[in-house]
């Protein structure tokens, strides 16, 4: 992990909706940490400093400074409510992580060499069936990506969660719910049958 991410946070005891939405209006956003073997505790950090990290792709995938007051813990961000139509965040989870207990998360995946990947390059499209895959590792093993190398795949291949090349100490999370598809090159539609029925008919012309 070649990122660090240093959230400021600060304690906060009042709690309901009234509240809340005078924290928003002051900039800032209700938090809460949990997890670790530790009681939860309410929190709220700057909305400002939270759209610039979450500006980084790497920020949701990764284990993040929390500094409450003097205190400062690992955590990561596990979830992130946003106001249905405006540019703002409602509500932050974090969950503290302990360094020898395995952690669950999802990454993304990056897609790499799709413009040279040789079933593109004879007509194919590619199909994306995931866009993220879910986790398990120890926090100093977390992938900020997933990486799924499309140079090789001809028409009609297909890769699976099971042929994901993970990084050392990674799991698959849910590898027990089924071996889904994670992206196909397939032909493309009004290809090589739409050719030759073309052909047919200039002939009996």
């Amino acid at each position: 992990m070649s990122v660090d991410f240093n959230v400021i946070a600060q304690p906060r005891e009042t709690v309901g909706k009234g509240a809340s939405r005078r924290l928003r209006r002051a900039g800032e956003v209700p938090a809460i940490v949990y997890g670790g073997h530790q009681e939860p505790q309410m929190v709220t950090v700057s909305h400002n400093e939270m759209l610039k990290h979450l500006e980084h792709e790497a920020f949701y995938s990764h284990v993040l400074n929390l500094t409450i007051g003097e205190e400062t813990s690992t955590v990561v961000l596990k979830d992130l409510q946003r106001h249905p139509a405006k540019p703002f965040i409602l509500h932050v989870d974090f969950q503290r992580v302990t360094q020898d207990e395995q952690l669950r998360m999802s990454v993304p995946l990056h897609f790499l060499n799709e413009e040279e990947c040789v079933g593109v390059k004879a007509g194919g499209q590619i199909a994306r069936s995931l866009t993220e895959v879910e986790v398990s590792c120890l926090p100093k093993d977390l992938p900020e990506f997933v990486e799924v190398d499309m140079a090789a795949m001809e028409i009609g291949a297909i890769v699976h969660l099971s042929e994901l090349a993970l990084p050392a100490g990674v799991e698959l999370a849910h590898a027990a719910a089924g071996d889904e598809v994670v992206v196909a090159v397939h032909a493309a539609q009004g290809g090589d049958a739409d050719d030759d029925a073309s052909e047919e008919g200039a002939e009996e012309a």
